[in-house]
């Protein structure tokens, strides 16, 4: 007889193949879409069948495990590393289920943290309380997810001073799986009423800044910020209480903007989901908040960020990138080596919940009651909070204007519209309602009757039988916001609409227009002829066209519920939380500091190898802000290195060459002071600090492209603002840093292309594209084939006395400096040279972006060759021979100084750094400071 467990996968495997999925269980690691795709049928096959049978007793998760990857593993078969790896994953607990003791599927934990807590506490004694459901999108939409353990932390919205309240509350709360923040009177109206409302909330919804008095806005604005840090730090101290390992931590809003930072500091492997309620603005609106920075930094911190549609998700993509200048890639923005998922995850209602109220007796009540006070009429209807973005008055300024182009329907239609008052305390709020009630007496006075009246306005909420009556006996429903990050209303007319089959006037400026744009008619709200056309239009359609749009729109919304939406977003926190760890494995690790000191003292003769800008240069701006492009552009040596560098330096065991691609002159004025080597332009050009500039050119290289090179760049320099090109004396460089940075990359790809079908097309030369970079110059020119001609100068020079064995190359861009890296790899047997090459080239172009090193700030990675590196013959290099060093130096060339390495693998460390222009220190400080004592 067929077991439960087995009868289970049975059932997932054929959900697979009529899915038309293949999985390969043989290959590494399914793709990140598989496990996506994998635990979404699990979720729907795991959902049924709770829904049939039930949980039985006797089932095992072992069968299936939490990634949902199944391991069809014999005992017979091999650990290999991609078992391992996908064991791995299935402890990163990928899905929703855990394994209790007595077998049985226990739900994965969801601290759902918002503002505010979804009950409404009332106060009836010292110790007692009252709590009622609270209403609101975010609860409407939480209300059907029942796939977690889900437990909800926010402010209960009352100030409770006294223990005995804050306990009495906390225990009435706790039936509710509801964690109470308690926020003091005057916290909330700096960081609630203040920051929030305030600042926040009008500019997330392209509103100006508020300019009435600028040095009090200024004054109250600092004061406002430093509540929002510390009602954010107050959540994080309560979620840090009652998170559990493995707990999924879902931030929420505008509100709760630091938190992801905060909870990431107190323990850096929570995962962490922040998702955002409302529009985010573009960048051009959102560079205009004095915190803007701290605010995107903060978000970043999360695994995951949510929006509800791709447009706010690209908008907060390009903020991060046009302020904060990072990588925004196609997966999120990239920070230091630390990828953060940014997508959209359209939120939807419990729809059943909706639907199955139309067949209760107080909602069929309240349908017949409405027939008969309308009939005969058609009925629009309005649900909105009273608020500037809702677009109230335009929609009743655009009914108006139909009732005046259409007077045959003065007496057919009537529109009802709900305006929930909010925030009646703010004179802004205060002015709105007079000037909608103002529009609507008139339209009711010039077009109503002595028995009935154009337009029905409530300035309440209904109770939910009587709204999803409301919505059902519908015939046209208006959205108009002006901007709004969904509007739930929509989906939830929509829900109601099963017989009727109503008509959606949508404003294209709510998210819900993404969802449903197809099954709605979308307007623009501020064009008032457009809004009372579509009025015309909707009223007139056929019921053929009705039933079509509708038959869409229910689609939609019954498919993407609230519970699905809740699923999918913990699915994807779950897996981006598995990519960070599948990331990780593959970055090599970062400079063994303590073991390189260890070498480094108990070596004869060292070598340091330095870079020059973005690993020794001084930051320019800590706060982030790069826009002082010519203080950027004027390299200094980093402040705290002077003293440490100057002692390295001095040391006789020790030769420091800083290898750049700058010219002399810049060279000169930062080091001319120190004793060292310089070596210019990628070692075209190398002195001794006490001595003059030689070259190391090869006599053959050929020049001629450079004049048509640079008339390429002084092109595109003068089309891209902020852009600049260096003509140095082997090379040009185009630097686009400073300039817009979508348009930038599309001048750098035109530009190559230029250069690719003209000035380069038959030349000798490397094009090397940096960061934000290209750069052209003569084929040889790479500061991997100059370390061997600057070894043999500094030979014949008598600088060096004995053997190097000890060598550390510090550089910040990968493919500009792997070839300094590779320089030192051991010779390998004819044929696996080559390979052995690509191979270490290819991995360490692969992990350009990697992991910080300690507190610096910085990105670091070594990559220390595992075989000996010696390229001197062993009879020679012994000490039976004294006079074998003597010897050497009189046979060698100028371009023989590899013979002068006697460096085993254990003594040669590199490591490629990226600088950020906010970092206050450097890796080198970190890395050196400790060798001096």
């Amino acid at each position: 007889m067929e077991s439960i467990e087995d009868t289970r996968t049975s059932q997932n495997n054929l959900m697979l193949q009529l899915s038309g999925i293949k999985y390969n269980y043989d290959s590494a690691v399914p793709s990140r879409l598989e496990r996506l795709l994998r635990e979404r049928e699990l979720r729907k096959s795991s959902r049924s069948q709770n829904a049939n049978e039930g949980i039985r007793d006797g089932y095992r998760d072992s069968d299936v495990l939490g990634n949902g990857i199944e391991l069809c593993l014999s005992d017979g078969d091999k650990r290999t590393r991609e078992e391992e790896l996908i064991e791995g994953l299935a402890a990163a607990s990928l899905s929703n289920g855990f394994e209790r003791q007595d077998g049985r599927s226990q739900k994965q934990r969801l601290l759902v943290v918002a503002n505010r807590l979804p009950v409404s506490a009332v106060r009836k004694g010292e110790d007692s309380w009252a709590l009622e459901v609270s209403v609101g999108g975010l609860v409407s939409a939480l209300l059907g997810v029942n796939e977690f353990e889900a437990s909800w932390i926010g402010w209960s919205g009352v100030n409770v001073t006294d223990e005995i309240g804050q306990r009495s509350l906390t225990e009435a709360l706790a039936e509710k799986r509801c964690i109470p923040v308690f926020l003091d009177q005057e916290t909330v109206h700096q960081y609630y009423n203040g920051y929030c409302n305030n600042i926040l909330w009008p500019l997330f919804h392209y509103l100006p800044l508020p300019q009435e008095d600028r040095l009090a806005t200024t004054r109250s604005f600092q004061s406002q910020f430093a509540a929002y840090k510390k009602a954010n730090q107050m959540f994080a101290d309560v979620v840090n209480a009652h998170y559990q390992e493995g707990d999924v931590v879902w931030c929420h809003d505008y509100h709760l903007m630091f938190l992801p930072k905060c909870l990431k500091e107190y323990n850096s492997k929570m995962k962490v989901g922040w998702f955002l309620h409302t529009p985010f603005p573009s960048s051009e609106i959102h560079r205009t908040l004095p915190s803007r920075s701290e605010l995107l930094r903060a978000v970043l911190a999360a695994d995951l960020v949510g929006f509800h549609t791709y447009d706010y998700a690209r908008h907060f993509v390009s903020a991060c990138t046009r302020i904060l200048g990072l990588e925004g890639t196609p997966e999120g923005v990239e920070d230091q080596g630390k990828l953060t998922r940014v997508a959209a995850f359209p939120i939807g209602i419990d729809s059943d919940r909706f639907i199955r109220a139309l067949e209760l007796p107080p909602v069929k009540y309240h349908i017949k009651e409405l027939q008969e006070r309308f009939a005969g009429r058609k009925v629009m209807l309005g649900v909105d909070r009273l608020d500037m973005i809702k677009g109230i008055p335009q929609k009743i300024l655009a009914f108006e204007k139909f009732l005046e182009e259409n007077p045959d329907w003065r007496d057919k239609v009537v529109l009802l519209q709900i305006a929930v008052p909010t925030r009646t305390d703010v004179p802004e709020y205060q002015k709105l309602t007079c000037q909608v009630h103002e529009i609507v007496g008139r339209i009711n006075g010039r077009f109503g009757t002595l028995t009935a009246v154009p337009i029905h306005h409530l300035d309440r909420s209904l109770d939910f039988h009587a709204l999803c009556a409301l919505y059902a006996v519908t015939d046209v429903a208006l959205v108009t916001s002006l901007r709004d990050g969904m509007n739930l209303v929509s989906y939830e007319f929509v829900a109601c609409q099963a017989s009727k089959k109503g008509v959606l006037i949508l404003s294209e400026f709510a998210g819900a227009a993404q969802s449903l744009g197809a099954g709605a008619i979308l307007v623009n709200p501020w064009n008032i002829t457009e809004l009372a056309s579509s009025i015309g239009y909707a009223l007139t359609m056929c019921a053929h066209g009705r039933e079509k749009r509708h038959h869409h729109n229910f689609l939609h919304v019954t498919t993407h519920t609230s519970q699905e939406w809740a699923e999918t977003f913990v699915s994807e926190l779950n897996d981006t939380v598995v990519e960070s760890q599948l990331r990780t494995r593959q970055i090599p690790p970062q400079l063994p500091s303590e073991v390189a000191i260890e070498r480094y003292m108990g070596s004869k003769n060292r070598l340091l190898i330095l870079g020059f800008n973005a690993t020794l240069t001084e930051p320019v701006d800590a706060q982030g802000r790069r826009i002082d492009q010519l203080k950027e552009m004027e390299l200094k040596l980093h402040p705290d290195l002077k003293e440490p560098l100057r002692k390295l330096c001095n040391d006789p065991k020790t030769t420091v060459v800083v290898l750049s691609g700058s010219d002399r002159n810049v060279l000169d004025e930062n080091f001319g002071d120190y004793r060292m080597w310089l070596a210019a332009e990628h070692g075209m050009f190398l002195r001794r600090t006490e001595g003059n500039w030689m070259t190391t050119m090869p006599e053959n290289l050929s020049m001629d492209w450079v004049d048509s090179v640079k008339h390429v760049f002084e092109y595109f320099t003068e089309r891209t603002p902020r852009s600049h090109f260096e003509l140095r004396e082997t090379s040009l460089v185009w630097n686009y840093k400073y300039t817009d940075i979508e348009f930038g990359k599309l001048q750098s790809k035109d530009l190559l292309q230029h250069l690719w079908t003209g000035p380069i097309s038959n030349a000798s030369v490397d094009v090397v594209q940096g960061s934000r970079s290209v750069e052209v110059r003569a084929v040889g020119v790479t500061k991997g084939a100059a370390i061997d001609r600057i070894l043999g100068e500094i030979v014949h020079n008598n600088d060096v006395k004995t053997p190097i064995d000890y060598v550390l190359c510090i550089g910040h861009f990968l493919p500009k400096d792997e070839d300094i890296y590779s320089f030192f790899e051991p010779e390998l047997p004819q044929g696996q040279a080559a390979t052995t090459r690509n191979k270490i080239a290819n991995h360490l172009n692969r992990n350009t972006s990697n992991h910080s090193a300690g507190k610096s700030g910085h990105r670091a990675v070594s990559n220390r060759v595992p075989q000996q590196a010696s390229t001197l013959d062993k009879k020679a290099g012994s000490n039976e021979n004294g006079n074998w060093w003597s010897m050497m130096r009189d046979r060698m060339t100028v371009h023989e100084g590899s013979s002068v390495l006697d460096l085993k693998a254990d003594n040669y460390f590199s490591c490629a750094v990226e600088l950020l222009l906010r970092t206050s220190r450097s890796l080198l400080i970190e890395a050196v400071k400790p060798w001096l004592g």
